[in-house]
């Protein structure tokens, strides 16, 4: 008698109905019965098989989330190469010498650079370069360019990896000796830039990535973002690919990892990842006790992307022909990273011992293989060093349809520099090779060097000739894949002007209605979208929660992109703004990721140049959740020279009542201000709103293209609803607004003795001061002219300007000094926001300064209670200005006092 089948253990099956109970008991009583008689492991492989073969079929069964520590692609099931793989291999050894020579030669200066990265990725990048990323001379083209329509593909290239990126530009004469020679000095202006920065270099930089984590969050963006422009019609992208070549150890940041979702659910196969797995971060292995393929395997395919795993050079192939009982991929499995660098830096004895020696059918194996190819398997055979394993799985990663794929590429840090280099922990920090490490080099990459030209002090940078026939095939392959890569190339569109109507409604004021400015944006931009010749080019972002910024109304009309459409009745579809998502949608409604909506409004606001459709991108978002939580994102932003507008909705510490300490924003303007792209705003009023969005228009994509500038604008409104005045009439009141300062309200008619002081302020906190101007003259008879401060920030920009401009000799005065001279009596300033907002200004302005604001944690509480503990509510106000005029001797000091006791701050 058999043994009985053992009770299997509980699960959701359970649940399910079964057909045919005896017939499971006979499949579960065949997979005990080989376990039994042949082992776990077969019976493990049995079950991968008919789960493969399942899937294959077409079956809807869940995939497995790892394979074994092999090559996805057999050596059988790979294409043929379509280059010639020994000029290819000049080609590449010409740019590893030269960005090992530019790094070394840079050392002089103390200025660094990285040289292991671009070393153990280099096959990556060359193959690539000659056979699939197509360049941005695509209209007209050649058949394997022709369709990018100018766009090419979009290449983020690994930062660390620059040099080698600069030595190829060398070798294709893009680039000089001295180009090379200014690597990491850029003051003089012909320099390059330690990594890839688009302002720093934008005729070759497209995308920043070297602030690790933003280029592959970037990168699904870009890709979802090239598919939004096909779907509304603006532009066929179906031709760009883009490609984002990252670390492993990168993986570990949040950012890497938090849009794989998006990715997988959106089917974007016009993705390719390729990560570098040379098992090293900076300073040590990536999983020193785990495996860093097998863990991302998992991560990528349970998001649902096509996993490609390139990971054992060709010289494996004899050894794995030799494994007939799986001893062999087990223990390839089973050997953590960190054991498998060191077998790389140690010599065959060892191997023999640690990694044969783990079992009598390895230790057979081992016996049939000489020192030689033992070195050879485990110092330098790695699919990612060979072309033809690396063409194999771009070629499969193009072709693939229906998910994004990533490559998990097995290399050598430092591969090619020698001993020394190679799997060293501290490789990363090595930014020099001696003048022997550079003869071992020559000789291994057979470059014709004679030993004369390495006995001088400064390695030679070395060119096979711009008529070679090295530097002929790089030039003929990329005029065949549509020009040189990568390359950033703006062909200047300039918009008309929308309309005047929409920005004159808010001119007007909101009568006796009150509204929020958030309202007021919302209604211009509602407005603006309906341009003829502008409106399809606006991109609304919001993560999550349109609904709180009153943003409903442009569902049923813009739509929610979705590239599924609707395929579902809406709950809220009877009601007239109800959820509607499209194919062609226009807004995109990212759901809770601020870091993938800054994403998203990044690759809206390089549209201009990445595919020379200018998008309006609009941002919104709750402010405190903005400049904090992604400042490392604007920067990014600010370096791909983006355009667009951030909105900081909610604004302000004292505004978002109830919400408390994590939602009372009252720093943001402080943290935009070190963004020198942000061109930053707190509006008081709608009609402000309307000028500063109108300027914005114009300065970031007006008719004259050449004039269009690379900035973008940060405006926070409220959610305080007031009524809005109508703008006040003068020649300088626009002036006023765009550059910072203008007087809003100047005192009653008042004694020409009277006490006078000066109130500041910004958003929200004008109505503060509006109520304080009344409280002094009628009650303590002081006059007070209230001045609305839109932008602090830009009004300490353009001081400084003048400060700069003093040092060359001209003389200018700051508009701030200007506008309040002449103002009697000292300045106060207050707002929603910390102190040192707009104490920016104050060594610029001549009368006695002092100011008021929100500084320390928010804390819930009703408006007029926040205002008051933070002392910024009129009656502070009030106070404020009495302490200060009593200082002057303008007041009594008592009534200093009175005003605190009458008030209740006493």
């Amino acid at each position: 008698m058999p043994d009985p089948v053992r009770p299997p253990h509980p699960s959701e099956l359970d649940q399910l109905p079964d057909r045919d109970p005896q017939e499971t008991g006979e499949w579960r009583e065949s997979l005990d019965a080989v376990s039994s008689h042949a082992g776990g492991e077969r019976a493990a492989y049995l079950v991968r098989r008919t789960v493969e073969h399942a899937q294959h079929s077409g079956l809807a069964v869940p995939g497995l989330l790892e394979t074994e520590y092999v090559n996805t692609i057999p050596t059988s099931a790979e294409p043929a190469f379509p280059g010639d793989e020994a000029m290819e291999s000049r080609i590449t050894a010409w740019n590893r010498w030269n960005a090992a020579a530019m790094v070394t030669r840079g050392s002089r200066y103390g200025l660094g650079g990285h040289i292991a990265t671009f070393a153990s990725a280099a096959w990556l990048y060359e193959t690539g370069f000659e056979h699939f990323f197509k360049g941005k001379e695509g209209l007209g083209a050649p058949p394997a360019a022709a369709g990018s329509g100018g766009s090419g593909d979009q290449l983020y290239v690994q930062g660390h990896a620059s040099p080698g990126i600069y030595a190829r530009a060398f070798l294709d004469g893009r680039l000089t000796e001295d180009h090379l020679d200014r690597f990491r000095q850029e003051s003089g202006g012909d320099g390059l830039p330690s990594y890839p920065h688009p302002r720093r270099l934008p005729w070759l930089w497209e995308f920043p990535t070297v602030s690790m984590g933003l280029g592959p969050i970037s990168a699904i963006y870009q890709a979802r973002f090239n598919n939004y422009l096909t779907n509304r019609g603006i532009k066929d992208t179906s031709a760009s690919h883009v490609w984002a070549f990252l670390g492993d150890g990168e993986m570990d940041e949040p950012e890497s990892t938090a849009a794989l979702a998006l990715a997988g659910r959106e089917q974007l196969d016009n993705l390719t990842f390729v990560i570098n797995c040379n098992l090293q971060r900076l300073d040590g292995p990536v999983r020193a006790n785990f495996k860093i393929v097998q863990e991302l395997e998992a991560q990528f395919r349970a998001a649902g992307w096509n996993v490609i795993k390139s990971l054992w050079g060709s010289a494996w192939d004899e050894v794995f022909a030799l494994d007939t009982t799986g001893a062999l991929t087990r223990r390839l499995r089973e050997v953590p990273d960190a054991q498998f660098q060191t077998y790389a830096t140690r010599d065959a004895a060892y191997i023999r011992e640690h990694f044969f020696g783990a079992s009598p059918a390895l230790a057979e194996i081992g016996k049939l293989l000489g020192d030689d190819k033992i070195t050879e398997l485990f110092k330098t055979s790695r699919a990612g060093h060979e072309p033809r394993k690396v063409y194999a799985a771009y070629k499969a990663a193009v072709e693939h349809k229906g998910a994004p794929t990533v490559i998990l590429a097995q290399t050598v840090k430092g591969w090619t520099l020698g001993p020394g280099f190679e799997s060293r922990n501290a490789n990363h920090q090595m930014k020099k090779l001696t003048g022997k490490e550079f003869r071992a080099m020559r000789d291994l990459l057979e470059l014709p060097i004679p030993d004369s030209k390495l006995d001088d002090e400064l390695v030679p940078y070395v060119h096979p000739g711009a008529d070679s026939p090295e530097v002929r095939y790089l030039q003929e392959r990329r005029a065949e894949l549509g020009g040189p890569a990568p390359a950033r190339r703006v062909h200047a569109v300039g918009l008309p002007a929308p309309a005047d109507k929409p920005f004159e409604a808010l001119k007007k004021g909101s009568g006796s209605q009150e509204i929020a400015t958030t309202m007021a944006f919302v209604r211009l931009v509602k407005d603006l979208m309906r341009d003829k010749e502008t409106g399809k080019r606006w991109v609304p972002i919001v993560p999550d929660e349109a609904r709180t910024f009153g943003m409903e109304s442009l569902f049923p009309s813009a739509g929610i992109y979705s590239p599924l459409g609707q395929n579902y009745d809406p709950v809220d579809r009877d009601q007239l703004l109800y959820y509607k998502e499209a194919e062609n949608g226009q807004i995109l409604n990212e759901g809770i990721t601020e870091a993938g909506s800054l994403a998203d409004f990044t690759a809206a606001a390089t549209s201009y140049a990445t595919h020379s459709e200018p998008m309006i991108p609009f941002y919104i978002f709750y402010s405190m959740f903005g400049f904090q939580r992604t400042a490392d994102q604007f920067w990014a932003l600010a370096d791909q020279l983006g355009r667009g507008f951030v909105i900081g909705a909610t604004a302000g510490r004292t505004t978002m009542t109830g919400e408390g300490l994590q939602h009372a924003d009252g720093h943001s303007h402080l943290l935009a201000s070190t963004n020198p792209a942000a061109i930053s705003y707190d509006p008081a009023f709608a009609y402000e709103v309307g000028v500063i969005v109108k300027e914005g228009l114009r300065r970031m994509y007006g008719p004259q293209a050449d004039q269009q500038e690379d900035v973008f604008y940060y405006l926070t409104v409220y959610n305080e609803t007031k009524v809005q005045p109508p703008m006040p009439e003068g020649d300088g009141v626009e002036e006023g607004i765009l550059k910072g300062l203008y007087r809003f309200r100047e005192a009653d008619s008042a004694p020409e003795d009277a006490p006078r002081i000066q109130l500041l302020s910004s958003g929200t906190a004008i109505h503060w001061a509006l109520d304080a101007q009344k409280i002094l003259a009628e009650e303590w008879g002081v006059a007070a002219d209230v001045w609305s401060a839109p932008s602090w920030t830009e009004l300490r920009r353009e001081a400084m300007e003048c400060d700069a401009a003093a040092l060359r000799g001209e003389e200018r005065v700051p508009y701030v000094t200007r506008a309040l001279e002449g103002s009697p009596g000292p300045v106060l300033a207050v707002s929603d926001w910390m102190r040192a907002v707009p104490d920016q200004i104050s060594q610029w302005v001549e009368q006695d300064w002092s100011s008021l604001g929100t500084d320390g944690f928010g804390l819930s509480d009703t408006r007029e209670g926040a205002r008051r503990h933070f002392g910024v509510d009129p009656e502070s106000v009030v106070v404020a200005t009495l302490s200060r005029l009593a200082r002057r001797g303008e007041v009594k000091s008592e009534d200093v006092r009175k005003a605190a006791e009458k008030y209740g701050l006493a």
